[in-house]
């Protein structure tokens, strides 16, 4: 499997949308594969994780997030399930999976229905490893600031948005896989 060849069939490689998509995406499968190394202990596979971080985002262009150079109709958070669609129809169901349980640190029904976010009513919360390790890994970069790694702190703030709940299971995993 070649993600970038698959990334390459959506955007195009001169646009600056491509460039911020694999910048974030190395970050992140860097970062992933860096637990990885550091805990064998979790039998994660190496190869799936650097597949699934390249595309876990592969959604974003048909979302309306200029800042970042998204001219799309839907909203940001359903970038993931968007993603999810494409990644099925390249035939990678498990790697679909990722990309459709990222988004803060997973969305259950009851959050979507609670917040009424336009995501379809399941359950999207990583639930192997390796989707746990890439959900995670995700939390430490910015598509709109590429240059730094971002700190614990403001990851909390930022899932915020999400859950309030959400802070003490990264915490959880913080402890777990840094």
């Amino acid at each position: 499997m070649n993600p970038i060849g698959i990334i390459e069939k959506y955007y195009d490689p001169k646009s600056e949308l491509f460039r911020i998509l694999i910048i974030h995406s190395s970050q992140v499968r860097d970062k992933a594969l860096d637990v990885i190394g550091k805990h064998p202990e979790f039998a994660a596979d190496a190869q799936f994780v650097s597949e699934a971080a390249m595309l876990h985002d592969i959604g974003i262009f048909l979302t309306d997030a200029p800042k970042i150079k998204c001219f799309g109709t839907h909203a940001y958070v359903e970038h993931g399930y968007l993603g999810a669609n494409i990644v099925r129809k390249e035939g990678y169901e498990k790697h679909a999976l990722v990309c459709e349980r990222h988004t803060g640190l997973g969305l259950t029904v009851e959050q979507i229905v609670k917040q009424n976010l336009p995501v379809p009513h399941r359950e999207m919360v990583p639930l192997s490893i390796e989707e746990k390790i890439i959900c995670y890994a995700d939390k430490f970069f910015s598509k709109s600031n590429l240059k730094k790694e971002l700190k614990v702190k403001k990851i909390l703030k930022n899932l915020k948005k999400y859950d309030p709940s959400h802070g003490s299971l990264f915490l959880e995993w913080h402890e777990k896989f840094k």
